[in-house]
């Protein structure tokens, strides 16, 4: 397989979904972390990295856009969101029900960027037959 294309969507997905884990874990330390004074949230923003990369390629088809990704530019970590805003007074910017439902959007993320890299290892598989 070297030399070959097969791989560019599931090294694309691997990298969301390494993302998407990378998030669910700094929303759960937001939740952890609610009632902690002057605790500023944390938040992870893959999507935008992924979009920057791929719209380097205006003028091509997905799968060329896909193709060309250089992975190491699609390298995230977690960042300070907002940190001079509070709406509290203990300098805390985290809304735990905002953060709950962070939380459920960015699990409903994972499980279909894992579905996704499993239709691709199964296409793979039903190709090779």
């Amino acid at each position: 397989m070297v030399g070959t294309s097969a791989f560019d969507y599931i090294n694309v997905l691997e990298k969301a979904a390494d993302a998407a884990w990378l998030r669910d874990q700094c929303i759960a330390n937001n939740i952890a972390n609610g009632d902690t004074p002057g605790y500023k949230r944390q938040d992870v923003d893959f999507e935008s990295v992924l979009e920057k990369e791929l719209g380097y390629r205006r003028f091509e088809s997905m799968d060329e856009k896909v193709g060309n990704v250089v992975l190491s530019r699609l390298k995230v970590g977690s960042y300070t969101d907002a940190a001079a805003y509070s709406y509290r007074t203990d300098g805390n910017n985290v809304d735990p029900e905002n953060e709950q439902v962070l939380l459920a959007q960015n699990q409903l993320k994972y499980q279909g960027l894992m579905r996704g890299i499993n239709s691709e290892f199964e296409n793979l598989q039903k190709v090779m037959k």
